[in-house]
């Protein structure tokens, strides 16, 4: 599939999202498509993938000048694109998900369904999904190969990817670029939306950056890393970390902990927090993480054992519980649990308020609004629903939220979709509260963001949980091995 973009505008009020970006899409490549968080690279594949409508412009497909007005739009011509959040029915089967999907494309005949075609392409593609299995009892992970199958299954001859790599683990991003890979060479043309240069440089044949809507300048394979990221920013960004604030004052010790859960039982998590510390947890996607996070935050009971706040034994209570105590969880799925639909920033911020009114002070409200998008850099108003954001700016939403003081911060995949820079940047604030003895957990599938960030790491396999380690004495590599039940 031959594509063209010609003169792409496209304006959210006084944002220019896309400022005339012409872009050309042979088949059977992997284009990588670069930006900052904001640039306007999701918003330029969803009016290709017809989730939203161009300003003014052209999109020609095999040089005919097509109207896309919606994705059934979009799929009909054989262009898909699989989201930063998935977009399925937790509480539906496999099959339940597929025949939904399948109604969409305008396709009635279930009974007609290719049920075996679906089965080849998820086996040529190494997955494994059980099609009378639950979507909600999927991993993020598995989620994606859901909807990647799901579009194929479809038809697809463009398949756009959006952040797709953002929360899986190590293992099954090398299933979904072995994927990727073989679909290009069968002569599928891929974009790949990415602000992680290593996987542009491990995948893409094609580079384009785009900066504040416009398109700057593209590269061939092989890429120099520093040029992209001064195409990306303007300028070098490098890494930066403030020194170890932790204490010796233990915040919160968890003692002969056990969780129970449908997916899998985490048993005798022994260990102290110290205040200003900041713990890793490292595994694979589904390893307990998650669990372990919701059951330190109140919001899922452990089946025995203390988790101790001071003199306090904080077993059995609930998460407002936690959150009066200064203790606060952070969800890695942006719109499904911690944003909310349909809200403005400002809404947000009067939702997280967490003093008792029976009144609202606008102008109060709206100066703390204004205070909090500056201080976060959010590319946002006041007035913008938190779905217009892009998924970085969704990220610095939610992190802006949290109340202050806090006590101890739980947070699941942190700087999930953010580019070099914004992480950069989320990090030296969540090192500023810790200079002011506030503790933070956080998981992530970054090896390289957990050595660099964490001061100690609790390993994941299978339930069990490691020591927490000095992660001055550990690499990557190691890691790596721990991860997968070595060491």
């Amino acid at each position: 599939m031959h594509i063209q973009l010609k003169n792409i505008h496209k304006y959210f009020g006084s944002v220019h999202a896309n400022n005339d970006v012409s872009l050309t899409i042979e088949p059977g490549q992997i284009l990588g498509l670069l930006g900052e968080n904001g640039a306007g690279k999701s918003t330029l594949m969803k009016i290709l993938s017809g989730l939203i409508c161009k300003d003014s412009g052209e999109i020609l497909i095999n040089g005919e000048e097509q109207d896309l007005k919606s994705p059934a739009d979009a799929l009909r011509l054989g262009i898909g694109m699989l989201h930063q959040d998935p977009h399925d029915f937790p509480s539906m089967t496999i099959r339940e998900d597929l025949q939904i999907w399948d109604q969409r494309s305008g396709r009635a005949n279930h009974s007609a369904v290719d049920w075996q075609a679906l089965m080849k392409i998820q086996e040529d593609l190494g997955f494994n999904l059980d099609l009378d299995g639950s979507v909600g009892e999927l991993t993020v992970g598995e989620r994606q190969q859901l909807e990647l199958a799901r579009l194929l299954w479809l038809g697809v001859e463009l398949l756009i990817l959006d952040e797709p790599t953002t929360g899986i683990s190590a293992s099954q991003q090398e299933i979904l670029f072995s994927a990727l890979k073989k679909l290009a060479g069968q002569g599928k043309t891929i974009i790949f939306v990415s602000h992680k240069l290593e996987e542009v440089k491990e995948l893409c044949s094609r580079a384009v950056v785009l900066r504040k809507g416009c398109l700057i300048g593209e590269r061939e394979a092989p890429f120099d890393e520093n040029d992209l990221v001064k195409l990306m920013f303007g300028r070098q960004i490098t890494r930066t970390r403030t020194a170890h604030a932790g204490t010796r004052d233990v915040c919160l010790s968890v003692q002969k902990l056990n969780i129970e859960d449908f997916r899998i039982a985490i048993e005798n998590v022994n260990f102290d927090l110290y205040a200003g510390e900041v713990i890793g947890l490292a595994g694979m996607e589904g390893s307990g993480q998650r669990q372990f996070l919701q059951a330190l935050a109140g919001m899922k009971q452990p089946s025995s054992g203390h988790i101790l706040f001071g003199d306090e034994d904080l077993f059995g209570k609930n998460c407002y519980d936690y959150q009066k105590r200064g203790i606060f969880y952070v969800p890695s799925a942006r719109m499904e649990e911690g944003l909310v639909p349909g809200m403005t920033l400002e809404e947000h911020y009067i939702l997280s308020d967490c003093e008792k009114r029976v009144f609202i002070d606008s102008k109060k409200s709206h100066k703390v609004t204004e205070d909090r998008i500056q201080r976060f850099n959010i590319k946002g108003r006041a007035v913008t629903f938190s779905e217009e954001l892009s998924g970085g700016n969704q990220q610095r939403l939610l992190l802006s939220l949290l109340q202050d003081p806090a006590k101890v911060l739980l947070l699941e995949n942190p700087t999930r979709g953010l580019d070099i820079e914004s992480t950069n940047w989320i990090w030296s604030i969540l090192r500023e509260r810790c200079q002011a003895a506030t503790s933070i957990i956080f998981s992530s599938a970054d090896l390289d963001e957990l050595t660099f960030y964490a001061d100690r790491i609790l390993v994941f396999f299978s339930g069990r949980i490691s020591e927490p380690l000095d992660s001055a004495g550990l690499d990557e590599e190691r890691l790596g091995r721990m991860i997968g039940g070595k060491d």
